[in-house]
């Protein structure tokens, strides 16, 4: 399956668009991949070019805030972290928007579901926008991912249908311990969603196991 890839921009901010071979217009994945911390676009890229999913339009957006010397987070740490994830969901929300824009402009009537996966602090966004961002996700797949501090949005957040949600977490990982990775498994269960753990021995990672399993995952 060969991918075409572009760089975009979206709202200034650096997006890469990989495009692929679509067999069913009517079941389309726009699967949105978040970077981890001080990090870029095209570290997902790598990973996203080796998942290969089917019938899948794959972006890798650029994080909002500037964690120096090129590199990019979706959030600041600290004591505005809470404040910080809120200005994420809304630069969640226009990702999104930006996506199914890109989808309908180059395949009118086409109906796509919202996917979104990511890697450490990008695992945490996408569970995150999950939990709390305005639009509906139907698959999201957590790799060594945990739960910032979280804004406060009432009731609205359980008004969205439930996702399904794939979570693995290291035993190994000394960036993000289980405890925290399984506790934010566990807290979105809680909200609703259906939810698959995979406890893995690996350390903070995403392995061709890991890529396995999400390409299965979306697939499905």
């Amino acid at each position: 399956m060969t991918v075409h890839y572009q760089n975009s921009s979206w709202h200034g901010k650096k997006v890469i668009i990989g495009e692929a071979p679509l067999t069913d217009s009517n079941r389309i994945n726009l699967l949105i991949g978040f970077h981890g911390a001080d990090s870029m676009p095209e570290n997902m890229l790598v990973h996203g070019n080796r998942l290969k999913p089917e019938n899948t339009w794959m972006f890798f957006p650029e994080g909002p805030v500037d964690a120096g010397e090129g590199l990019w987070s979706w959030w600041q740490d600290g004591p505005r972290q809470k404040a910080s994830v809120e200005e994420f969901l809304s630069v969640g929300d226009r990702i999104i928007q930006a996506a199914h824009r890109h989808l309908e402009s180059r395949r009118p009537g086409s109906v796509a579901r919202t996917c979104l996966w990511g890697f450490s602090q990008g695992a945490a966004a996408s569970l995150v926008y999950t939990l709390l961002g305005g639009y509906a996700v139907a698959k999201m797949a957590s790799v060594c991912g945990f739960l910032p501090e979280l804004p406060e949005r009432g009731e609205a957040a359980n008004t969205k249908p439930a996702a399904d949600i794939l979570g693995i977490y290291g035993l190994n990982d000394d960036v993000v311990p289980s405890f925290l990775a399984d506790h934010a498994l566990e807290e979105m269960q809680t909200h609703g969603h259906r939810l698959s753990v995979r406890e893995t021995s690996q350390g903070h990672e995403i392995s061709s196991a890991n890529l396995d399993e999400i390409r299965a995952f979306l697939s499905s």
